[in-house]
């Protein structure tokens, strides 16, 4: 298998400007005005290593999300290419689909359901077995800090940070090569957190699994990834390991965070979306 797991060239997506109208406007007789073009993501190349925890890191509206959609198949680049392990994603989308999974900030369940319902499901969409599933799911639930008995309850009784570590635990299911994680730790206590970053170190450490993660947190940003790109206004503004962005930043008598690195290359103030 390659080495490159993730190779994008001059990625482009551009939304708006095209002169569409919404259905509900014709509908009621008269034409939206057509918005201005947004470029999200702007000739964007770079080379993620297989074993790789790469970070996205950039401020609300950078185009994170957008490139992790375009590397997860969700949408197509409007120029440029990008292949997971030698696979393009637009010519070999199927191939594509079975490397990777993702895990969104904004993951959805049968929330009716409990985790256990919930990720069997998801394995039978997979193919895997039930029964082998069942046993794997408990183990990984349990790594990830969720007590066995609550495995059964329903979803919607559980916290915003135990239904995050549930949405780990079902892209997990599937033994990804190229995993994910769209801001996964945003809105969680301190310890899910741990444990969520626990569990990511592990895969990758046990399991070969390359990373891509786009977060706000600076913390874990700095103690989880290899290297980091950091994006504003759709383009890529600096890239290097954690050590490497911090001595590009005088220090003047203090020590250096990745906080003060995006400020200096973004201008701006991290905030959460």
């Amino acid at each position: 298998m390659a080495n490159k797991a993730l190779e994008i060239h001059e990625a482009t997506k551009t939304f708006g400007g095209g002169g569409n109208h919404s259905i509900l406007a014709y509908v009621r007789g008269r034409s939206k005005a057509q918005k201005k073009a947004v470029v999200a993501l702007d000739n964007v190349s770079l080379t993620v290593e297989r074993g790789e925890i790469f970070g996205i890191l950039g401020p609300n509206g950078s185009g994170k999300s957008t490139l992790v959609r375009l590397v997860s198949t969700l949408m197509i680049p409007d120029r440029g290419e990008i292949r997971v392990f030698g696979h393009d994603v637009q010519r070999e989308e199927a191939a594509v689909k079975r490397m990777i999974n993702r895990v969104s900030v904004d993951a959805a369940f049968f929330k009716k359901l409990s985790p256990m319902e919930n990720l069997i499901y998801a394995a039978r969409l997979y193919g895997l077995n039930a029964r082998q599933a069942r046993e794997q799911i408990v183990q990984i639930l349990t790594r990830l800090g969720i007590e066995e008995r609550s495995i059964g309850e329903p979803l919607e009784e559980m916290s915003r940070g135990m239904q995050q570590k549930v949405a780990i635990a079902r892209a997990f299911l599937s033994a990804p090569i190229l995993l994910l994680l769209d801001e996964p730790t945003t809105g969680l206590d301190p310890r899910s957190k741990q444990d969520v970053q626990a569990f990511v170190r592990e895969i990758q450490a046990k399991h070969d699994t390359t990373v891509l993660l786009t977060t706000h947190d600076m913390k874990e940003a700095d103690e989880l990834c290899d290297r980091i790109a950091v994006i504003d206004k759709g383009r890529i503004v600096a890239m290097d390991t954690p050590e490497g962005l911090k001595a590009r930043i005088s220090h003047n008598g203090h020590a250096v965070t990745l906080e003060d690195v995006f400020m200096a290359l973004t201008g701006k103030q991290l905030a959460e979306e």
